[in-house]
């Protein structure tokens, strides 16, 4: 009998919530690139947010794959695959069309001097044989997914997994019977090799094709966390051993610290020699996996009941998240003039952001079609009413006769 796992749902709940921090950070960190910048930028900034940036996609991408792992149980391959693409390619399509962009728009005003009105960038944006801002092009000209690349890698990982799934199971069964140590050595010894082999000649562009080392990454923790859904009893070992996790987490993280700050500096030559590089691999490997399994660990231990809170963020975590970049970036622009302190204005911008977040799902979520365009029904069901609810349960006729 399927048993919903609540702590799943919360972590990825806070997963996502972390994407808005993280993001409204991105536009006062010193010197890294983002859309928008604020004149007041920070360098310590960087030391906090490297501190999820080695991990949070690959959370996100592990979590997705326990979630679908779990539903595969109830489901065909074919009806989810069905609804994976719906849910995820229908909201990624209408999003390069309408909810991304005005991210474009504002990053060429503000990186280029661009001063044609709205209207005028969306003919250029729809132009494939546009000479607008080469520099953003692709071979589709200046459509992009930006934040949303998270869409067609989650599709393409889930069709990956639901074609592999009676694999799958047989691998899980046989892995559930290891040690969970010998586990945990072949994580970070394959996590270490796809940084050592992929790392340099394949750096992040999110464009799907070409982009080898996400890829590598991604789709390691994407088959990792659905094979861990299927493996009760090393999933409880994680749980209980959720400490060990913290150590793997603070040690990684203080070392990737000590060496942005030339504490841990190696010289050309040495860090060329394939075994530094490739203990390097393995030290990033034990922070990346330290948090996501000492999250995965936490949350079983902790968040195993489920909320009102929690049903509502299972239905609007998608459009909270197609929302929330370009949400950021408008309210950045829109409380510029203002001079705000940056420690208020990023408050304002995060608080503001959920708030859009809330009010767009409220409204999409009761307009027939536009619902489905954010990944939820095309029909949403209005609730019925208490007369409605009553007769539900009561004879044709007495149901009529009021």
């Amino acid at each position: 009998m399927h048993t919903r796992r609540h702590d799943i749902d919360w972590l990825r709940t806070l997963a996502f919530g972390l994407l808005i921090l993280y993001h409204v950070g991105m536009y006062y960190v010193y010197e890294w690139d983002f859309h928008l910048k604020s004149d007041d930028q920070y360098i310590w900034l960087q030391d906090v947010m490297i501190m999820s940036n080695q991990w949070r996609m690959s959370l996100l991408f592990f979590i997705s794959a326990m979630a679908l792992a779990l539903v595969r149980q109830r489901y065909s391959g074919w009806r989810l695959a069905g609804l994976r693409t719906r849910r995820l390619m229908i909201p990624l399509l209408f999003g390069m069309a309408v909810i991304v962009p005005p991210q474009l728009y504002v990053e060429l005003i503000y990186g280029i001097g661009y001063e044609g009105s709205y209207s005028a960038f969306m003919r250029e944006y729809f132009n494939l044989d546009t000479s607008l801002a080469p520099h953003k092009q692709s071979a589709i000209g200046l459509l992009t997914w930006n934040h949303l690349w998270f869409l067609p890698y989650l599709w393409l990982y889930s069709l990956f997994a639901l074609l592999a799934s009676t694999w799958l199971s047989l691998v899980a069964k046989w892995l559930n019977k290891l040690p969970a140590t010998l586990l945990m050595v072949v994580l970070v010894s394959v996590m270490a090799g796809i940084w050592f082999a992929l790392r340099n000649d394949y750096p992040s562009t999110h464009a799907l094709i070409g982009d080898w080392y996400n890829h590598g990454k991604y789709l390691l923790a994407f088959v990792a966390g659905y094979l861990l859904a299927s493996m009760p009893a090393i999933w409880e070992k994680v749980i209980r051993h959720r400490r060990w996790f913290v150590a793997f987490s603070v040690v990684g993280y203080s070392l990737i610290v000590l060496d942005r700050h030339g504490y841990l500096a190696l010289d050309e030559a040495t860090y060329q020699l394939w075994y530094v590089r490739y203990f390097i691999g393995i030290l990033l490997a034990l922070n990346l996996w330290g948090w996501i399994l000492m999250l995965v660990g936490y949350a079983g231990r902790y968040l195993r009941s489920g909320s009102t809170l929690l049903s509502y963020f299972n239905r609007a975590i998608l459009p909270y998240y197609i929302f929330h970049q370009t949400l950021i970036i408008l309210l950045a622009v829109a409380l510029m003039p203002l001079k705000l302190h940056a420690g208020i204005e990023a408050l304002l911008i995060i608080v503001l952001t959920c708030v859009g977040c809330a009010l767009g799902y409220e409204v999409i979520k009761r307009i027939p079609i536009v619902s489905g365009l954010f990944g939820l029904s095309f029909w949403p069901r209005r609730k019925p009413t208490k007369n409605a609810a009553e007769c539900k349960h009561q004879p044709l006729t007495d149901s009529v006769a009021k």
